[in-house]
């Protein structure tokens, strides 16, 4: 059994804290960004090992064709709507108390109320050193008070044996409250689930290109754009190179998974033998 597997299967179910909603075979928090937060605050005052993921399309197609995903993402102990399609899949299901949790705009609110409380935290990832340095100020700056006691952005390989041991001291030396994981879908799930174990840190929050836009080396969408939920269409426009087999491939596949979850779920509701309600 991997570490991935092993620490699935010794957490509580998924979401036993939250009430969830499955979507396409993940089951996704009801929740919004203050309910988050107080249950990320709940894990740091308990002492909980616990991770979180960030869930938009693009996480959830990709869990649906790998099992190795698929199992990384379900034993977060919340996976959260990073998206806007997520959401209205929700409220189609029933789950009316759905809001987006946006990654970026979630990794800002904690910093926020974390200056405040005296939350440590680490980051790990970002594209390189310097990047990950801009990070660090960009946030200091914004939030003053902000305790990152740490920091480490990987090379894009593989870490041999002895470098995880030392990403693992490193961490837990610091005294980190919340790791950032910042290393893109998938890989970033598949870390913090196999890592969750050797981490002293109560929670690990995969964000993905929250790193890249506090940064200031990627723009986000206008607010507008996200609300529509089009900000696949805006990132497409920016790195078409590298996003667009994600969006051309998955987001179809979405729409038809989903759309025949939906329909059964419409017949299971349904009077038995008799027509769906209109």
């Amino acid at each position: 059994m991997s570490a991935t597997e092993r620490h699935a299967a010794e957490q509580p179910a998924a979401g036993s804290t939250v009430d969830t909603t499955q979507v396409v075979g993940m089951p996704i928090a009801i929740t919004d960004y203050e309910r988050t937060l107080d249950w990320i605050d709940s894990c740091i005052e308990t002492g909980a090992r616990e991770y979180l993921c960030v869930a938009p399309v693009h996480l959830v197609m990709l869990a649906a064709e790998d099992p190795e995903v698929m199992i990384a993402v379900n034993g977060a102990g919340m996976i959260v709507p990073d998206g806007q399609p997520l959401v209205w899949a929700l409220h189609s299901l029933g789950a009316e108390g759905a809001s987006r949790v946006y990654g970026p705009d979630l990794m800002a609110a904690a910093c926020e109320r974390g200056a405040r409380s005296g939350t440590k935290m680490y980051l790990y990832g970002g594209k390189n050193d310097g990047a990950l340095v801009q990070l660090t100020l960009n946030l200091r700056r914004r939030y003053p008070g902000l305790e990152i006691v740490g920091g480490y952005s990987p090379p894009y390989r593989p870490l041999e044996v002895h470098e995880e041991e030392e990403v693992a001291a490193d961490i837990n030396s610091s005294g980190a409250d919340i790791v950032w994981v910042g290393t893109g879908q998938p890989k970033q799930e598949i870390w913090m689930a196999n890592m969750r174990d050797r981490l002293e840190a109560p929670v690990l929050v995969g964000v993905g290109a929250a790193f890249d836009f506090h940064a200031g080396l990627v723009q986000q969408a206008p607010t507008s754009v996200q609300e529509a939920g089009l900000e696949w269409a805006w990132r497409l426009s920016k790195e078409p190179g590298r996003l667009w087999h994600r969006y051309l491939r998955y987001n179809p596949l979405f729409v038809r998974e989903f759309a025949r979850q939906w329909a059964e779920n419409r017949r299971s509701r349904s009077p038995a033998g008799g027509p769906a309600s209109r």
